[in-house]
């Protein structure tokens, strides 16, 4: 009579191992199994292509803790606390190219004239890294005046440097990634003193990557438009259209020249002779300071006229005479008549009455 025992014995030592196998292999496969699908967007007609755009499960923990974008980061559509727009093509999210990734979030908006895309669009990084490097450097540059979640600081809200020993700070949250990357690429941001009343452009303190990254960290906790305009089609553009533009709304306070001036309480129009077409249409769509916002009723077509007309005639003037007197025309002219001309007659007549 064969006894069962062994064979018993063989089975439970075959479970055994295949417990300490699973118990071994199943971690790895889970981890592999947590990680979501990626997804690489391509902006058509842009020479713009997305990073692999990443975004691995859990939650945020803060400036203080490990960096870990939750999934939840993502917003579907047109964020909602934007109003509709009925002006088509006007830099608004409902334009004529909508453009959604597997997740559906938009990343990217526009028509042949202007395209807006997301700042993740525009870096090599992938999303979780961009969004742990936009979370750092917002803490260290940004958080001491706009708050630690980026929704500002109320009046008399807080103690500061100098005179200036109360002051409010602006949210930031929906503020949208063009108005995020114009004051940190224009070096506005960070401001040199807390005492400002208003910044003065000047060699960046951050670099373009790091612009992107604060505006990807800022506009995915709290989504907003206007994204950051790409491609803009300054070549084709009417001069003569954004000449006429420029006259009607920018010149009265940037003057014709586009030399720039003072206003009132101690602010100014900034001079635009050394500005590209990116920070141009960023300023156009989101209202810098005590500019007019010009979203919503200049359509993209006319937004590439009055940039082309900044970037290429106001930056660089033609003077068919040969000296351009500063460009301010008839001023400049009368000028330089009632100096020479006048001048140059009346010593002329001197003369004449010298040799009578």
């Amino acid at each position: 009579m064969v006894r069962p025992a062994p064979l018993r014995r063989r089975l439970g030592a075959l479970g055994l191992l295949a417990t300490v196998v699973g118990l071994v292999v199943l971690p790895f496969a889970g981890v592999a199994a947590a990680q979501p699908p990626t997804t690489t967007t391509t902006v058509p007609g842009s020479s713009y292509t997305s990073p692999t755009t990443t975004i691995p499960p859990g939650s945020t923990t803060g400036s203080t803790g490990a960096c870990n974008p939750a999934q939840g980061l993502l917003w579907r559509g047109t964020p909602p606390h934007h109003p509709p727009y009925t002006t088509p093509n006007a830099g608004t999210p409902n334009s004529t190219v909508r453009i959604f990734n597997k997740h559906g979030q938009l990343v990217a908006y526009g028509n042949s004239s202007v395209r807006y895309v997301a700042p993740q669009l525009l870096s090599t990084l992938s999303f979780a890294s961009l969004f742990c490097l936009g979370e750092q450097l917002y803490q260290v540059n940004c958080s001491a005046c706009h708050g630690p979640m980026a929704d500002g600081v109320p009046l008399h809200g807080t103690q500061v440097e100098g005179s200036c020993s109360l002051n409010a700070f602006p949210s930031l949250q929906g503020v949208g990634p063009a108005t995020i990357d114009f004051w940190v690429e224009s070096g506005r941001m960070p401001a040199t003193s807390t005492c400002l009343t208003q910044p003065t452009r000047r060699v960046p303190r951050l670099d373009r990557l790091q612009a992107l990254a604060i505006a990807t960290w800022i506009n995915s906790r709290w989504p907003g438009t206007p994204y950051i305009p790409v491609n803009i089609a300054t070549s084709g553009a009417s001069l003569s259209e954004g000449a006429q533009l420029f006259s009607i709304n920018c010149a009265a306070c940037h003057t014709i020249t586009g030399d720039g001036d003072a206003l009132a309480n101690d602010t100014f129009a900034p001079s635009l002779r050394d500005i590209n077409a990116t920070q141009v249409a960023e300023a156009l769509r989101t209202g810098p300071a005590n500019m007019p916002i010009f979203t919503g009723n200049l359509t993209d077509a006319q937004l590439a006229a009055v940039t082309a007309y900044v970037t290429q005639k106001i930056q660089h003037p033609e003077n068919p005479g040969g000296l351009g007197l500063g460009g301010l025309g008839p001023v400049g002219e009368g000028f330089v008549g009632l100096a020479l001309g006048v001048g140059l007659l009346a010593l002329i007549g001197f003369w004449i009455g010298d040799r009578a």
